[in-house]
């Protein structure tokens, strides 16, 4: 399972015009799901990104976990891309759909994010809160 997380001070997702969600201050994440994940994969990496410390103290610190913030995560099995071998990406590492979705599904559950639309074509506007995207892998 891999995830681009991204601190943002807004997101945006919208499906053929139409805005399907929206956050103020918080997450934007890209969940890939790969072959082989699972439950156990989906709960270990959601609670990693509710522990990540990349939001500012008081001090102006990235000390501060997720907390209160929104959270707005999108299907992206692009993310498994391999690229190793010519200029045609391969995604025989991403997990077929009707695997991924309801681990998607789980992983926004445990978040309580607000979502894309599994399998859908997507924009994605944000507005980044600083220079803080991290890729995470379980």
């Amino acid at each position: 399972m891999k995830a681009l997380v991204q601190r943002v001070s807004q997101a945006a997702v919208d499906v053929e015009g139409t805005r399907v969600a929206q956050i103020g201050p918080g997450m934007l994440i890209l969940l890939g799901v790969g072959t082989g994940d699972g439950e156990q994969e989906v709960d270990r990496l959601a609670e990693k990104v509710r522990k990540l410390r990349i939001f500012d103290d008081a001090e102006g610190r990235m000390n501060e976990p997720l907390g209160e913030r929104e959270v707005l995560c999108v299907s992206q099995f692009t993310l498994y891309g391999d690229t190793r071998r010519g200029n045609r990406p391969s995604y025989m590492e991403a997990a077929r759909p009707e695997a991924a979705e309801p681990l998607y599904d789980r992983f926004c559950e445990r978040l309580g994010a607000k979502k894309g639309v599994f399998g859908a074509c997507m924009g994605v506007a944000l507005i980044n809160d600083g220079p803080v995207t991290l890729m995470l892998e379980v």
